[in-house]
């Protein structure tokens, strides 16, 4: 439920905008000169508007294709991210977003056409990869949203790009309407059900995401696999040794695009920011070291993570499937 819906002057006649007002008959419109006037404003309280966050109409002016983080990245290439949305409708307590924004609202730039526009403009002979789902999920909101059914319209048939669709949620239905297109690759954030039960409020259990995964593969969708943050905690070897098993034995691991994995780091000002947010939080008492600005498990406690996680996905996938996100051990 939203709280209120805000709507920059530029988008109120905007097709997009009416066809979402129209689905919240109830909810109070409020007109705005520029979403930053409310997401950006200070002394909000994260938790209390995640309770029930308002939703933001805008339009996004600049900066709508970035280049990738190092790291971020599942062919050999050209490598941008861009967002349709900021904030995310779950409520992970691990979620980056919760230190880099004040507010919980969510802002859905409406003005899809010119972010394709940037996406041809930018488009080369070299595979360009394009990754949706870094400060939003990319499929959480889309019955409300329509983004990707728009977006895989738009880019079907345009071979120098691929979409990557990062997503922890089930919402595949317009997906498996329509045909699969060959330049996009749908992608599952992936944990044990301990870590979801205990820290990804409100998303679906690692079974309905299984669930969600089998459906696109049989019907032929490129599927992605990403096992980013690995979070430690006590008994971790043998949870995520059940874990790789038990996804591995339900899905047709061949058919796979790509397989990640990564661990858990935040800027340092993020990383405070939360704890401020959660000062009781179990997932913050644990050990951590700064290096390079980011806070992270120590040196010694990450490589045994990361290692032993590597060898046990090894185990059940390809070389060539594997694109980790840090430096390879094996």
């Amino acid at each position: 439920m939203l709280s209120a819906i805000y709507v920059e002057q530029a988008v109120r006649d905007h097709p997009r905008t009416q066809k979402i007002i129209a689905r919240y008959p109830g909810v109070p419109l409020i007109q705005c000169e520029h979403y930053g006037e409310i997401f950006n404003r200070s002394a909000q309280n994260f938790r209390l508007q995640k309770k029930m966050p308002a939703l933001i109409l805008a339009s996004k002016q600049n900066r709508r294709i970035m280049p990738a983080p190092e790291g971020y990245g599942i062919g050999a290439g050209q490598h941008y991210y861009f967002s349709h949305m900021l904030n995310c409708v779950y409520d992970c307590r691990y979620c980056f977003l919760q230190g880099m924004y004040r507010s919980a609202n969510y802002v859905l730039f409406v003005n899809y056409e010119d972010f394709i526009s940037d996406i041809k403009a930018m488009a080369s002979d070299e595979t360009s990869y394009l990754y949706s789902g870094y400060d939003c999920d990319s499929l959480a909101f889309e019955p409300v949203t329509g983004f990707a059914e728009f977006f895989l319209r738009q880019l079907d048939g345009m071979t120098n790009v691929v979409i990557e669709l990062r997503t922890k949620s089930t919402q595949v239905r317009h997906l498996l309407a329509r045909d699969p297109i060959d330049n996009c690759v749908v992608a599952f954030s992936l944990s044990p059900e301990n870590v979801i039960a205990g820290l990804e409020f409100k998303t679906p259990s690692l079974d309905k995401r299984l669930e969600a995964i089998i459906r696109l593969q049989q019907q032929g969708w490129k599927v992605g696999l990403r096992f980013d943050p690995l979070i430690w905690h006590s008994n971790w070897r043998q949870v995520y040794g059940e874990f790789f098993s038990y996804v591995f034995s339900k899905l047709n691991v061949p058919a796979l695009h790509s397989v990640s994995l990564g661990a858990f780091r935040l800027p340092e000002n993020f990383f405070n920011n939360i704890v401020k947010l959660y000062p009781r939080e179990a997932l913050f008492a644990t050990e951590y070291e700064k290096n390079a600005g980011m806070m992270s498990y120590p040196a010694v406690l990450e490589q045994e993570l990361l290692q032993a996680c590597e060898v046990m996905l090894l185990q059940q996938v390809a070389n060539e499937q594997y694109f980790p996100c840090f430096e390879a051990a094996v």
